[in-house]
Parts: C-alpha cells; structure tokens; sequence
C-alpha cells in the first residue's frame, strides 16, 4: 500500500485587498536587451490559507496585454514549506517572455505586438526573424545588413557535412537533424552564454544553417547531391532551390511556391511557452551549449502531438479517403473507437479557431489554384471540418481546426515529402527557439530549471529484509526436495548470511552459463 500525503491547500482571492496591479512592461532596448521582467509595485494579492491555520501572501501579476491573471508562487516553498502540483504545466508560467502573445479564447496571436497574419501577408521570413529577435521591425539600412549576415552563416561546416555520409538512406529527416544540430555544438563550442556578441552570433548561425541542414537531410534521404544556397535568391527561394533542384539542370523557383513557403516559416516562427521551446529554456537553463540546446528542441518537436502533427493529419484524410465516409468516421471519433483519432483539431491554448489556421486555409485554397494543382484530400478537409465545426459534440469541447490541418496540404501541394513535414516546424521554430534562448540569458532569467514531484512508490525499506523474504521463499520452495531440506532447512541460525546469498542465486538463477576451459595458452 503506498501511501501519499497530501497537503490541501484553499486559495482564496481577496479581491477586496486591491492596490495598483503591476504590469510586465517592455522597457527600451538597451544594448539589444529587450526588458520583459515582472515590475514590482503596490499590488493585489492572494491569500493562500493552510490546514494549520496559517496564511500567506502570494503576489497577483498581471502581463502587459490580456486578462490573465498570475499568483507569484516563487516563494511559497521557502514560507510555508509547501508545493503545487501541476502535470504538464497547464496553469503554470515558467517565465516572462516579451516576444508572443497568445488570447486563446479570443483566438489571438501576436509576434511583438504584430498580428501574425498581418505579418505573412506583408512580410518577408528574415524580417521577421529580426523583429522577434531585436523586438523592433528592422530599416531598410537593417534589414539588408541582417540578410548579409545570415546568408554569410548559410555554409555548413564540411566536417557536419561528413556526417551525413554516415546514415542510411532510409534514415528518417527528424533522426538526422537531431545529430547534426546538436553536431553543431562540436565545432562552435568556444561560445561564452553571457558574451551579448557570442548569444547574437549563435542565433544567426542556427537561423541561417538549420535550413540547409533541413534540405541536406532532404537530399541524404533520397540519395541526391547535396544544393548548396545563392547569395542572390531570398530566404525562402533558397530553401526551395536547395530542396528540389539538382546539377544537371537551371532550376527556377516558382514565385507561388516561394510565398508559401514564407508565409509557413512565419507562422510557425513562434507560439510562446510549446513543448519544444520549454525544452529549449530548460535545456539553456543548465549554461548548455546554444546548438545543443536546439537539437534537443528538434527532439521534443519530433512527436506526433508536437510538430510531427500535419504529418499525422495526412494520414487521417488518407484514411477517410472520400468525402462520403466523413459520417462514418466522425461517429467513430464520437464513439472513441481504438484508434481513430481527430488529428489537426483542437489546442492546448486555443479555445477558438486558431488565427494561424484561418490563414493558412486561405493560403492553401490560393496556392493550389495558382500551380494548378487538384488535390482530393482537400475536399476530404474541407468538409470534414464543416461537419465537426457543426456537431454539438466539438463545439462543446471547443475543437477547433489549429494550423496543422491544412498546412500539410499546401506542403504536398509544393512537393514536400510528408517525411520532411516535421523538419519544416523545426526549421521555422528555429527563429523562436533562438529569440527565447536569447532572451532568458539577456534578462538574467537563468535560474536552472528544476521541477518537483508527488513520490507515489513504496515506502522506505531495507535490503536485509528483502533478502530473508526471499530466502524464505526458497526455502518454502525446496520443502519437497529432501536434498534441500537437508541442506538448507538443517542449517539454522549459524548458517551465514553469505553462504545464503550464494545460494539463493544459484537457486534463483534463470541461466546457467557453461564456458568452456581454454585449450591452448592465454595471455
């Protein structure tokens, strides 16, 4: 029986007790240091009551932007000697960052204030990229120096080159970035975390490199030379230049591609506190190296419920495969039917429909008209989120198509292979990864991180007492042996403990190895 001791605690808001609320406010950008810490100020406050009567003050905070409201519980422990508990961090907030926002209710996402759709409609990916990593839209004068810079960083070591000689050619991409990301960490490894000039030259060598990477992988895994990038082409005509073409002919970009693919790279830049980007803070926390930290961000993005998401919406319209066996299928959700999912619906955060997804089915609409492309499984989309937006049963569990429903469309639509979906979430969020591992180090939010647990095994016990259990057993096993009998049971309490030992092995022993005497002389 295990027995875990629980501690309950009432948390009470006194909303009567109310001053002036503080605000996470941006300050100026000094020296490319974006301030987003907690301000500290007259406030409201909590009142946490404890069973024993006591009671403490937990700080109310509140963001610059939205309605949420945060109790400041960081020094709980060290005044009451209590924790909270909370799986998976859904009502927790690790840090304060100023690069997203999010309104899930509302269905809102901003990159540094900015509407995201506005920016893939306007925008181009390495402004973009600039914006969330200075906090500002660059100038003109800015944006031309950040894209000569950047580009500057697109060759790839030749010694990381090597290693993709070393997989197989049915390797999977996602297993490929993940070793040579972190390869990275083996050539750029003199970096100082704390150097403002090194933290800036680690972002743009990963903004630059992870999509050439993401192609070499591409080009391995199908058995084609690798296509290095053009100083003349922009950021997203490189990416597809070093995707599809090959020596043997001119390859010219197709302007439509070249939009989508910019526009994807923008969406899927940033999206605040995910699963891969806390991993990057956590694994950033320790002072690891920045290139280390972002292969284990690729590695977390890898799952199916994280990036590899677009990858597994495919396969459920492939699946359906017509429009008239939506019913069926939509029932079968309904009923929990072993292994049918809804994929593509539904957000940790959103409650509405997802912003990012309202673009992305427009742009997937024009881009297929454009290169004159007809994909079925379109059709399968389209009516399959009429059907589930109008049954009762997801609108009450507020199931919502988020980006990842049609993005995969528009991807085939392209020629990106559905192996390669997953790389094109790392190589985008490779901007949001950086910008947060940037910003935690700049505004001295290194605090290693380090969460607790509810132990829930056994009680404290001793081996000596799981030894006589045991003895004991084989004992009570051998009772019918009169040889053991003999042997063990007669011995009595001078017996010793490791004579005991030995044969309690030799008695539980699932294999008995024979070797064989060496026939002719050792060394």
């Amino acid at each position: 029986v295990c027995v875990c001791v629980c501690v309950c605690v009432w948390v009470c808001l006194c909303l009567p007790v109310k001053r002036s609320a503080p605000h996470f406010k941006i300050s100026s950008m000094a020296a490319g240091y974006p301030d987003s810490s907690p301000k500290q100020s007259e406030q409201e406050y909590a009142i946490l009551k404890l069973p024993d009567g006591r009671e403490h003050k937990i700080s109310v905070l509140k963001p610059s932007m939205g309605d949420d409201v945060f109790l400041d519980i960081r020094d709980l422990y060290s005044k009451t000697g209590v924790f909270t508990y909370d799986p998976g961090f859904t009502c927790t907030a690790s840090c304060a960052s100023a690069i997203t926002f999010i309104d899930g209710p509302k269905g809102v996402c901003l990159y540094r204030g900015y509407p995201v759709q506005q920016l893939c409609e306007n925008g181009e990916a390495l402004e973009i990229a600039y914006l969330l990593l200075v906090g500002e839209l660059p100038t003109s004068d800015q944006r031309k120096k950040f894209e000569v810079e950047v580009k500057s960083h697109m060759l790839v070591h030749e010694k990381i080159k090597g290693m993709y000689q070393n997989f197989t050619i049915s390797a999977h991409p996602m297993a490929i970035m993940v070793a040579v990301v972190g390869g990275l960490s083996s050539i750029f490894h003199e970096l100082d975390p704390f150097n403002y000039e090194h933290q800036w030259l680690a972002c743009t060598r990963l903004i630059a490199q992870v999509p050439v990477m993401a192609c070499m992988a591409h080009k391995t895994s199908i058995g084609q030379p690798i296509m290095y990038p053009k100083a003349n082409l922009s950021f997203a005509e490189n990416f597809l230049y070093m995707m599809f073409a090959t020596p043997m002919q001119e390859y010219k970009v197709n302007k439509v591609a070249a939009k989508a693919i910019n526009a994807f790279m923008i969406l899927h830049m940033d999206h605040e506190q995910n699963a891969s980007t806390s991993t990057v803070r956590i694994a950033g926390s320790s002072q690891a190296n920045p290139y280390a930290c972002i292969a284990a961000g690729v590695a977390s993005l890898w799952g199916p419920a994280h990036g590899g998401a677009n990858e597994a919406v495919i396969q459920m319209l492939e699946s359906i495969g017509s429009v008239d066996k939506i019913e069926q299928f939509v029932a079968d959700v309904k009923a929990k039917k072993e292994g049918v999912r809804l994929m593509g619906f539904g957000h940790r955060v959103y409650k509405n429909y997802d912003p990012r997804a309202r673009y992305m089915k427009k742009l997937v609409g024009e881009v297929l008209k454009e290169l004159g492309v007809s994909d079925p499984l379109l059709a399968v989309a389209t009516e399959l989120e009429r059907v589930a937006l109008g049954d009762e049963y997801f609108i009450k569990r507020k199931l919502y198509p988020n980006v990842d429903y049609y993005s995969g469309i528009m991807l085939r639509a392209i020629g990106i292979p559905t192996s390669m979906f997953t790389v094109m979430f790392a190589m985008s969020r490779t901007v949001g990864w950086v910008c947060h591992w940037k910003e935690m180090l700049s505004e001295h939010q290194l605090r290693i991180g380090r969460p607790r647990q509810i132990y829930t095994g056994t009680l404290q016990r001793t081996y000596d007492d799981a030894l006589t259990e045991r003895l004991s057993s084989c004992q009570e096993a051998g009772s019918s042996d009169e040889e053991k009998t003999s042997g063990m049971g007669a011995r009595g309490s001078s017996f010793s403990r490791r004579q005991a030992k030995k044969e309690m092995y030799e008695r539980t022993s699932s294999f008995v190895r024979s070797v064989p005497e060496p026939s002719g002389p050792t060394r």
